[in-house]
């Protein structure tokens, strides 16, 4: 394996890291937003991102890329507020299955994925650095 696929393979997993905190934030910044679709209103449902392995080079080993951003299956959640004007005759209103704990913690993890994978970059820009030091 070059040294140099280590760039390729933390680059990766940096990229696939970002998107996976962006699909978070929507998920948090639309936990009450409706979707209006066939004349009726929906709750948000949640995105998951799902990870693939990429091959580099066709070798077994590699980075991961997003295969898929896919709708959550968890049950949407019903809340009673009769007053609510989306409320069905029982009183009940369809909200969305977001978890904002679980989000929250699913970032934190991404999180530091992401900073763990800066690190591997850094560590292998200094090992280069190194080799060339003692190639003068």
């Amino acid at each position: 394996m070059s040294l140099l696929n280590i760039f390729q393979i933390a680059g990766s997993a940096i990229t696939a890291q970002a998107e996976k905190m962006n699909v978070i934030a929507s998920n948090l910044a639309n936990i009450n937003s409706v979707v209006y679709k066939n004349g009726k209103f929906y709750p948000y449902v949640a995105k998951q991102v799902v990870f693939e392995f990429n091959s580099v080079n066709n070798s077994k080993i590699g980075g991961v890329k997003i295969s898929d951003v896919v709708d959550d299956t968890s049950p949407m959640k019903l809340i009673y507020d009769p007053n609510n004007p989306m409320s069905d005759k029982k009183g009940y209103v369809l909200t969305s299955n977001v978890n904002p704990i679980t989000e929250t913690v699913n970032n934190i993890a991404a999180s530091r994925s992401y900073q763990a994978n800066i690190e591997v970059l850094k560590t292998a820009k200094s090992m280069i650095m190194k080799t060339l030091t003692i190639i003068e």
